[in-house]
């Protein structure tokens, strides 16, 4: 399997740099294959717990190279629950990038470990006769502190569901759990990364020079 690493967290920071230059991605640092993955942009302030800023990605298996060149910028700019992200905001910035395996349809929707496993849940909204589905990745339950049944009624609301979380709604979820390879990267230690690699430093439209 192929786990996330350094150069993937870089890659999606100069996919970032790049956006906000209009200027070409530097060429990746790592293998090209075909696996599910997401991007995670969280940001730190005044030194508190860092704050989520954007999370999108695939549970279908996607080319790493344009996965991450499209979910970097995706997560970071058309998160609708966040504003995109500005160029003078990277200062404060860290990367996960995360690459899923392991996929197993459990028994219920309890049938998972809260800090191993993943999850995603499908389920008929009773009220409106309509799909929904959604996902957490491994570290969400058990940074939130969670328990099992916390995660999967957040989980519920964040597909959409808007009534009433019974435990005969709750049977309705077909739950399918997996693991993932994280890696995070602060903007910090993207510059020294750019810095050991190139040579250089990336003059970055929108952000002073020297504000690392």
């Amino acid at each position: 399997m192929v786990s996330a690493n350094k150069e993937m967290a870089a890659y999606c920071f100069d996919t970032l740099v790049a956006h906000y230059n209009s200027d070409q991605v530097p060429p990746p640092a790592f293998e090209e294959g075909d696996h599910p993955l997401f991007v995670t942009w969280k940001k730190v302030v005044n030194g508190g717990e860092p704050r989520l800023r954007g999370c999108i990605g695939t549970l279908e298996a996607r080319a790493l190279i344009s996965g991450f060149r499209d979910y970097a910028l995706t997560s970071a700019l058309r998160d609708r629950r966040f504003p995109p992200i500005q160029a003078k905001e990277l200062p404060q910035l860290e990367c996960t990038v995360s690459i899923l395996a392991e996929y197993e349809t459990g028994a219920d929707h309890l049938d998972w470990e809260v800090g191993k496993h993943g999850i995603i849940i499908e389920f008929t909204d009773p009220d409106y006769n309509t799909r929904r589905n959604a996902t957490y990745l491994p570290e969400v339950a058990a940074h939130e502190g969670w328990t099992k049944l916390e995660a999967i009624d957040s989980l519920m609301r964040k597909a959409g569901y808007n009534g009433v979380i019974t435990e005969s709604v709750r049977q309705l979820i077909r739950l399918t759990r997996y693991q993932s390879t994280a890696f995070t990267m602060h903007y910090g230690e993207y510059i020294a990364y750019v810095k050991n690699t190139r040579g250089t430093v990336p003059n970055i439209n929108g952000l002073k020079p020297g504000n690392y």
